[in-house]
């Protein structure tokens, strides 16, 4: 299978904004524990409409944001919806 670059760019993009969306609810997460300034509740929505898997896997391995309602219902529909958009092209 001959990937042409220019598809191949576009997937490591969001790979890579899924990555850092992980790492920002764990960082989140940490600040927490330590009583540290956080990282404000609609920047990480923001994050997840953006990289929802990232956002989704991290709430899941840090149990960060899980018991808010918000997060607990938004981030999921999100990741629907982008897999609903992966999907159709």
């Amino acid at each position: 299978m001959n990937m042409n670059p220019l598809s191949v760019a576009p997937i490591s993009i969001y790979f890579v904004l899924n990555v850092i969306s992980f790492l920002v609810y764990g960082a989140d997460k940490a600040k927490a524990k330590l009583k540290w300034w956080r990282i404000p509740e609609k920047h990480l929505l923001m994050i997840a409409l953006i990289a929802p898997i990232g956002a989704l896997v991290g709430m899941q391995v840090f149990r960060h944001k899980i018991r808010k309602s918000i997060f607990k219902y938004l981030v999921p529909v999100f990741v629907a919806i982008h897999l609903v958009f992966l999907a159709v092209m």
